[in-house]
Parts: C-alpha cells; sequence; structure tokens
C-alpha cells in the first residue's frame, strides 16, 4: 500500500492526508491556468454574445489565469475537422484536464462555470 501524496496514476487526484496538504492543494487550484480555445462563425450575434460571456466570466473567475484563442472557422475551415467541430460556437477547455467541450453561445453562466470547474 502506497500512503504518498503524489498521484497514482495521470489523472490529478491529490490524497490530502493533513491541513498543509490542503492548503498546497488549493493554493494549486487558486494558481492553475486555463486555456480555453473557442470556436466562432464570422461577426454573427451568436458569436460575439459568445466571446462576450466568455470574457466576462474569465475575468470574474479566472482573472489572470487565463489564456483563450478565438478561431472563426470562416477562415480556418480546415481545423473543423482536426478539432472534431459540429457546431458553433463552441468552447474547448484544453487545460486545466479533463478536455470540455461545451456548444453554444454561453449565455448559461452556471453551466459554463461547472463545465469549466471554476466554481
Amino acid at each position: 500500500m502506497n500512503n504518498s501524496n503524489q498521484p497514482q496514476d495521470s489523472s490529478e487526484e491529490l490524497i490530502v492526508e493533513s491541513t498543509e496538504d490542503f492548503e498546497e492543494a488549493l493554493a494549486k487550484l487558486e494558481t492553475q491556468k486555463y486555456v480555453l480555445r473557442l470556436y466562432i462563425a464570422g461577426n454573427t450575434i451568436r458569436s460575439m454574445r459568445a466571446i462576450q460571456m466568455l470574457n466576462k466570466i474569465c475575468k470574474k473567475y479566472l482573472e489572470g489565469r487565463y489564456e483563450i484563442e478565438i478561431i472563426d472557422i470562416y477562415q480556418q475551415p480546415e481545423i473543423l475537422e482536426k478539432d472534431h467541430i459540429l457546431a458553433v460556437p463552441t468552447l474547448i477547455k484544453e487545460l486545466p484536464p479533463p478536455l470540455q467541450k461545451l456548444i453554444g453561445d454561453l449565455t448559461n453562466v452556471d453551466k459554463v462555470v461547472i463545465a469549466l470547474d471554476i466554481a
């Protein structure tokens, strides 16, 4: 039986055995950088709303800890198949794991916050 604080596999699971471990894990969560990719289709109202909502959510919950890449599928159509994009707007959270994919204009803030695991 291994009682170390190290994850036993490639997941981000951490075994917390003391207050010090808990505080360390909490500090790590508070400094994790989020890498987000938003796929949009031109300057449509839905696309602009998704950009606006994502910026608003990130500023409120992830201030200074996020990176957003916005990809217009009209300008980069080859990326649709490569990244398995079936509808737009689509938000992909690449980091921290696990990878998450949300489809829609992101107006349901609670759903976005839960999916990004920032609540």
